[in-house]
């Protein structure tokens, strides 16, 4: 199939998949008038994609987890659980580094609140 044809089974864009080309994430044939042909199989490898970026995997971390792939029509297959393993505990670090730059970020605000409440009352005070 053409890559219009494609674009329009994945219902994504022409565009998004030259990108993925570009990434190394899917890679067609080429007819004998330079278009892109896919396989059939195409559709479903452009979904697995599109669920693993959903997952908030990088684009490097998708082609390396692809690579593996053996053609099967699940998302993940065993070969890919030492990437998404390294993922999620990266996710996990820089959420706890997140709810750390949170709480730091309540506690400013809360301090500033206190100073801008003594700074009112002081106002007032000086004015009466």
């Amino acid at each position: 199939m053409r890559i219009g044809d494609l674009a329009r089974s994945a219902g994504i864009s022409t565009r998004l998949l030259r990108y993925y080309e570009e990434q190394g994430l899917i890679t067609p044939e080429r007819a004998g008038n330079g278009y892109r042909v896919y396989p059939e199989s195409a559709v479903a490898e452009v979904a697995r994609i599109r669920r693993l970026l959903a997952a908030g995997l990088p684009v490097r971390v998708i082609r390396d987890v692809l690579a593996c792939v053996c053609g099967s029509d699940e998302d993940v297959e065993p070969c890919m659980a030492p990437a998404l393993r390294a993922e999620l505990l990266d996710l996990d670090r820089r959420a706890d580094e997140i709810l750390d730059q949170r709480a730091a970020l309540r506690e400013l605000v809360a301090r500033v609140s206190t100073a801008d409440r003594v700074a009112s009352g002081n106002a007032v005070t000086a004015t009466a």
